[in-house]
């Protein structure tokens, strides 16, 4: 296992380009299972969470080629519902591929799945929300086996807000010809809305996504080959650009939706970050130390629990006292103690950080916890004065296409030092 070396102060300055989404490309690659046609998805970013949801497609019995950003994936009239363990365990989006194996196939048996460690993440939604469409669902020996049984139309509602949930039972209602489901309290993120658009290429009739209300009239009637185009990695693009203003550069994200970050610009420019919008690309410039904030994180289109720990390492070095309160995964403070490693002030308590800000952070090695975690410790190393060693780094290689040609495009002095394992 190798380590990123990290060598700062660093102002970093130029241009990077967004990738397509990693959290659109893994639920549209596990609805193509409904498809009875081949399918094209172009602007798959070349992450390891890809290349797992394509060897599950593969292990299921699906023929996938994945060239160049473009996966096609031809389906197969027969297929082996045991979904492999070793891949389940790597991410919980290969969880989503349940209820469309079952409701395609008949039935399906999946592992309970893995990912990244920042606290409990149930998949009680999605078993709750397949039953009341009538699955027979059992869990025996740490894996789900769903079986279609006396399929009905169904009214869910989510306890709160849960992408993968209604990812997941949007797809799956989609196969089910002839019912109707609404999911209520249903997350409302672009990645939804994404999906839908692919879900109704598919010929299934949905609606209301990027509400709190999702409508799916099942029945799937596709003809001809199915083309899709990922929209813009949007956590990418927000933590490219706090990267930027944290270590006091000007540079410009391209390649992005603006109306996707409406609660970042908001945050940043409260920070003190000029920004300067155009079609599809943002231009940040940071001079001095940033305000002092307060951020509620909560779901979408509130601020991202996924951008809260870039944000951290930004405020570390406020200009007073920050407070974030985490109101999604409220563990989600696995890298509080590596930023306090390299001299950042930060207190716990119940769910919110408090962050006494520093004029500078020094170089240190640290560990990296889970992907996100690992990004912000990326921009704490450029930040810091001194060399820094992130270790564990393999989590960004999850969700982080080129990081480190992109980083170093931006004048980022950073080195992978080992062999890349792509493991958790």
């Amino acid at each position: 296992m190798g380590y990123f070396r990290i060598e700062g102060p660093v102002r970093l300055s130029g241009e990077v380009e967004v990738s397509g989404a990693k959290n659109s490309s893994l639920p549209i690659l596990a609805a193509s299972i409904v498809s009875p046609r081949p399918v094209v998805v172009e602007n798959v970013p070349d992450l390891l969470d890809v290349h797992t949801m394509i060897e599950i497609l593969r292990a299921v019995g699906f023929s996938v080629e994945f060239r160049d950003g473009t996966v096609r994936v031809i389906p197969s009239e027969e297929a082996n519902t045991d979904v492999p363990y070793e891949l389940v365990r790597k991410m919980r989006a290969s969880f989503n591929v349940l209820g469309p194996l079952a409701a395609k196939y008949g039935r399906a048996k999946v592992a309970l799945p893995g990912g990244c460690s920042i606290g409990v993440r149930p998949v009680d939604f999605h078993i709750e929300g397949l039953k009341k469409m009538g699955f027979e669902i059992e869990i025996e020996h740490g894996f789900v086996v769903a079986k279609r049984s006396k399929i009905k139309s169904a009214r869910i509602t989510l306890p709160r807000p849960s992408v993968g949930a209604t990812e997941h039972l949007m797809t799956t209602a989609a196969v089910l010809e002839g019912i109707e489901v609404s999911i209520e309290n249903a997350a409302m993120e672009p990645e939804i809305v994404d999906l839908q658009d692919f879900l109704r290429k598919l010929g299934a009739e949905v609606e209301g996504a990027g509400t709190g209300v999702v409508r799916v009239r099942g029945g799937i009637r596709a003809s001809g080959e199915i083309r899709h185009r990922v929209i813009p990695d949007r956590i990418e693009a927000g933590t490219y650009a706090i990267a930027i203003a944290a270590t006091g550069g000007k540079g410009k994200v391209r390649g992005l939706r603006i109306d996707h970050l409406g609660a970042l610009w908001e945050v940043l420019e409260k920070a003190g970050v000029s920004l300067n919008m155009g079609e599809g690309e943002v231009e940040i410039e940071m001079n001095g130390r940033p305000n002092p904030l307060s951020i509620d994180v909560v779901p979408y289109p509130g601020f991202p629990t996924d951008l809260q720990p870039q944000m951290m390492a930004f405020l570390s070095i406020a200009k007073g006292t920050s407070h974030i309160r985490e109101n999604v995964f409220h563990s989600r403070f696995l890298h509080v103690d590596e930023l306090k490693r390299m001299g950042a002030r930060i207190e716990i308590s119940d769910s919110t950080a408090i962050i006494e800000g520093v004029e500078k952070l020094s170089g240190a090695p640290v560990k990296g916890t889970d992907l996100r975690a690992t990004a912000a410790l990326v921009i704490a190393a450029f930040m810091a004065e001194g060399v820094s060693e992130i270790h564990h780094v393999e989590h960004i290689f999850r969700g982080y296409e080129r990081v480190i040609e992109k980083f170093r495009k931006l004048g980022g002095r950073i080195e992978y030092v080992g062999v890349v394992e792509y493991e958790d």
